[in-house]
């Protein structure tokens, strides 16, 4: 994928944008527009990759906004499409390919003051967009209710920024990934035009904003399908090799009478970074991470018998001052390992479910020590399979492109963490529903955080 083109630092130009004026339209709403922190705002995790490290470090917003409820979206959405400046949304800034990164500049759109559960059901709650996924978690605990599943970033992610950034997480082992029906029950939507609407999508309409960085309309509340609230307990095994770790945990996963939330194998090369949690994770041995409903540890323990050592057990605690041990799993081990050293970067991968086993071991024996494995078991259409987030030793674009060309002629499929746009990166994740065709009817100047929805052409404009 070609660069985009190079930029003089924000600080450094004047806004193509009338931001005077629009500060005007948008009297009482909080603002911000304070160079330094509208540039760090406009960020996430993009660093991750170290092709989009180039590309986007110096793309920023030129204002924040920072609505209270859902008429002050309203009105910044009319006035934006009256003054024709972008419009980018942003919640937490947890995303990992640029989702929320202003690419042309315009408004950064800040829903984390749309916060609470408006109302809950016995299995159902109507949550605003700008909840964070801890506190909401919290909430609904108290009626022994709790989220069907969540990023690793769960301790500072929010609802609507997992809805249009996401794609499953701790729980998918269970319940697979928001792509399937029923994971997302309904979305509120505002359109960006002149005159906004107000949008209720309902059941398979609510997937024309998942997973699409917000080019679709801005999420402000959501109704999500809830789980039992387990006491769940964090887990441990060190095995001798990655594929008794792999093929416990599939074991593991196959248990549709074991209570699961997360199957996670790691390899023994990476554990070295994981700080305290090193304490459980003995030298030269790979590990499965795992959270298990109490009262599912005896058959859990029975899968594992001989093959594997317990070294750590305990009640899952996501309390201040602790590290979740769920922080260690999904990008999170990415994470652990960049945090000492810049290096590395990650694939995302989707292994067939039919020949799960073979494909594993053929993919570490094809690339060795460039790509380190781990795996996340998952639901994924009906069959449980693995997702993979392994760590690559970077060298060159090339030889990444090279990595992921023999990855899908094998039959793995890659959702591409390296370029911007949902057509190139998404793939295996993204939506069925038709996203572009609702992009026209909700934004059809193409304002919502133009340039990731790369086929979208504005009305008006030459295709």
């Amino acid at each position: 994928m070609s660069a985009l083109p190079e930029r003089q630092p924000r600080s450094e130009r004047v806004s193509r944008y009338d931001i005077a004026a629009l500060k005007e339209d948008l009297a009482g709403i909080a603002l911000i527009d304070e160079a330094q922190v509208v540039r760090k705002r406009s960020r996430d995790f993009f660093w991750y990759s170290p092709i989009l490290n180039q590309q986007l470090a110096d793309k920023s917003a030129d204002i924040i906004a920072m609505p209270r409820d859902e008429a002050e979206v309203v009105r910044i959405a009319a006035a934006c499409a009256r003054r024709r400046i972008p419009l980018t949304v942003r919640a937490a800034g947890t995303g990992n390919y640029g989702q929320a990164v202003p690419l042309e500049g315009g408004v950064l759109l800040d829903i984390t003051g749309l916060t609470g559960i408006e109302w809950q059901k016995p299995g159902i709650a109507r949550i605003a967009a700008g909840a964070r996924m801890l506190d909401v978690d919290i909430a609904l605990r108290e009626t022994g209710f709790e989220q069907r599943m969540h990023p690793s970033t769960k301790r500072s992610a929010t609802v609507g920024g997992f809805v249009a950034g996401g794609s499953g997480g701790v729980g998918s082992v269970t319940y697979g990934g928001l792509r399937e029906p029923g994971n997302i029950l309904a979305a509120r939507v505002v359109t960006v035009e002149e005159e906004p609407r107000i949008l209720e999508l309902r059941d398979d309409a609510a997937q024309k904003v998942n997973r699409a960085y917000g080019t679709t309309g801005i999420i402000t509340a959501l109704e999500m399908p809830l789980a039992p609230a387990w006491p769940w307990i964090d887990v441990i095994v060190a095995f001798d090799s990655y594929m008794d770790a792999f093929e416990t945990g599939y074991e593991v996963a196959l248990a549709d009478g074991i209570v699961k939330k997360l199957v996670t194998p790691i390899s023994s090369v990476i554990t070295p970074y994981f700080g305290a949690l090193k304490a459980h994770c003995p030298e030269g041995k790979s590990i499965l991470i795992c959270m298990i409903a109490e009262g599912s540890l005896g058959p859990f323990k029975a899968i594992v018998g001989k093959r594997g050592t317990v070294t750590y057990e305990s009640p899952s605690e996501e309390g201040p001052g602790t590290v979740p041990l769920y922080e260690y799993t999904w990008n999170h081990t990415t994470l652990q390992w960049l945090k000492s050293d810049r290096s590395i970067t990650y694939l995302q991968c989707l292994f067939p479910h039919d020949r799960l086993v073979e494909s594993a071991r053929e993919t570490i024996a094809a690339f060795g020590d460039e790509l380190l494995p781990h795996h996340e078991f998952i639901r994924f259409g009906g069959k449980v399979t693995a997702s993979a987030l392994p760590i690559l030793r970077y060298s060159t674009p090339e030889r990444l492109n090279e990595v992921i060309a023999q990855h899908e002629a094998a039959g793995v499929f890659i959702a591409n963490p390296h370029v911007v746009s949902l057509e190139d990166g998404s793939r295996h994740k993204r939506a069925e529903a038709d996203q572009l065709g609702f992009k026209r009817e909700v934004d059809p100047q193409g304002l919502l955080n133009p340039g990731k929805m790369a086929s979208f052409v504005p009305v008006g404009q030459p295709k």
